[in-house]
């Protein structure tokens, strides 16, 4: 049987995870299906979260690009990676101290779980999205890493996406400073299962009652696989249906966009 063939999953699912781009909004416009399937969820009282590796943003936000597309989420129910970096420091070393590289999305995350922005001896240098890397904060972290900082990075995309195509990003500069030091950084967004298992905490849910809905192999299935979640793969966004043959691992179901799955809720 093929993966399409499948019309209901093998187990029960009554908690949600979804990507964000690609998934639920193209360039700023809502997919089809998005704010019905979300609409279904809040009427239903399921437990949910959108998810994103994009640092940049708050949820508060994220929740006015979204509610602009017609897509209502509750600022509660947007995971980004920076709410995901700043869990995990809070919790390997509670308290601690951090020099930042990124914007509001990030630094927000860390003043609110209980950190120390500095530059002046940090516990962690913690590197994110941002749209105006400067040479000298590279500069800076690169000597704070060098002279012990733990290395941090919300998440590992080496490109992102802009107006007038590809620009730099946390998986590119990371990698600069890694060459510099010698330094390896811990990733916790995606495809760490970290991230999911984060947001699994947050909405008090267990993994195997638990969806995820993406639209890349490389970040959201095989997090999802190794998080233990169901996953759907849409076609939406960054994945073509001929692509996922090639891929050693397979998401449960394929579906053509989220459309197909508001009946599912």
């Amino acid at each position: 049987m093929t993966q399409e063939a499948h019309h209901e999953p093998a187990r029960e699912i009554d908690c949600w995870l979804t990507d964000m781009d690609g998934v639920l909004v193209h360039e700023e416009r809502a997919l089809p299906g998005a704010p019905e399937f979300i609409a279904r969820l809040r009427a239903k009282e399921r437990p949910f979260l959108v998810l994103t590796n994009n640092s940049i943003y708050t949820p508060r936000d994220l929740r006015a690009r979204l509610a602009a597309t017609g897509i209502e989420v509750p600022e509660e129910s947007i995971w980004t990676s920076a709410l995901a970096t700043a869990t995990f420091a809070s919790q390997q070393l509670p308290g601690g101290s951090a020099y930042v590289i990124g914007e509001a999305g990030l630094t927000t995350a860390l003043y609110e779980a209980g950190y120390t922005l500095t530059d002046a001896d940090p516990d962690y240098v913690i590197l994110g999205e941002t749209r105006t890397y400067s040479f000298e904060g590279i500069t800076r972290a690169i000597r704070l890493v060098r002279d012990g900082a733990r290395f941090l990075c919300t998440n590992p995309d080496s490109t992102g996406p802009s107006a007038d195509g590809p620009v730099p990003a946390t998986g590119a500069v990371a990698a600069m400073i890694t060459k510099a030091t010698g330094r390896q950084p811990y990733f916790v967004g995606k495809p760490n299962p970290m991230m999911f298992r984060s947001a699994l905490n947050r909405i008090d849910a267990h993994s195997e009652r638990t969806a995820m809905i993406g639209d890349r192999m490389d970040t959201d299935v095989v997090a999802g696989i190794e998080a233990g979640l169901y996953t759907y793969l849409v076609l939406t966004g960054s994945t073509r249906r001929d692509e996922v043959e090639g891929w050693p691992f397979r998401p449960n179901e394929v579906v053509d966009g989220i459309a197909d799955l508001v009946d599912r809720v």
